[in-house]
């Protein structure tokens, strides 16, 4: 399943490919880690050793794979564009969290709707802050109620911090259009 996304998923081979630009090239096999995880995590970015975690277990088909190492690319690409301080600034955290929720695809509609979760007015940012304050829960031991004031502040600039996609691709279709500027960013920037 993880090679399969690595070569046909357009999110993440728009990501692999802005982290091989930023200077962060990624290598499945010291980059990834198919493992058994307790609870009911999907995986993890480890930040000490550069690696995501999938929690091998815990993923159920073929999509979640794909929004999963979606979500875990995006958390790798801020470690190495905007050099995170992943253990000591919930903030940082929270940061990462609200753009990975964001541009993974966690608040498609699709999704929501297999979570029983409907809503008009501004549902994808509900969405985008609930699965944020529910990551950095999962992996800190901190009260509910400081998540949420973490993801409060930081919300407006990274809700619309939208690199490397430039847009909010809300499914594939978008991704692809977003991967495609990617690949035609130099040329498009050298006929101006």
């Amino acid at each position: 399943m993880l090679l399969k996304t690595l070569e046909t998923n357009p999110y993440v081979k728009l990501l692999l490919d802005a982290m091989k630009y930023s200077g962060c090239a990624v290598n499945k096999e010291r980059h990834f880690s198919c493992e058994d995880c307790n609870g009911n995590v999907s995986g993890g970015f480890d930040a000490s050793s550069s690696q995501i975690v999938l929690c091998q277990n815990n993923i159920r088909n073929q999509a979640h794979m794909n929004r999963v190492v979606t979500h875990e690319l995006i958390h790798a690409f801020d470690h190495c564009r905007a050099h995170v301080n992943w253990f000591t600034n919930v903030r940082h955290l929270a940061c990462s969290e609200v753009r990975a929720a964001n541009l993974s695809g966690d608040c498609s509609l699709v999704n929501e709707m297999f979570r029983l979760h409907f809503g008009l007015k501004q549902h994808h940012q509900t969405c985008v802050r609930d699965r944020a304050i529910l990551s950095i829960l999962a992996v800190r031991n901190i009260s509910k109620e400081v998540a949420k004031k973490a993801v409060d502040e930081v919300f407006e600039s990274c809700f619309n911090d939208q690199e490397p996609f430039g847009r909010i691709p809300h499914n594939q279709t978008y991704a692809r259009y977003a991967h495609r500027d990617f690949q035609n960013r130099d040329r498009y920037y050298s006929n101006i």
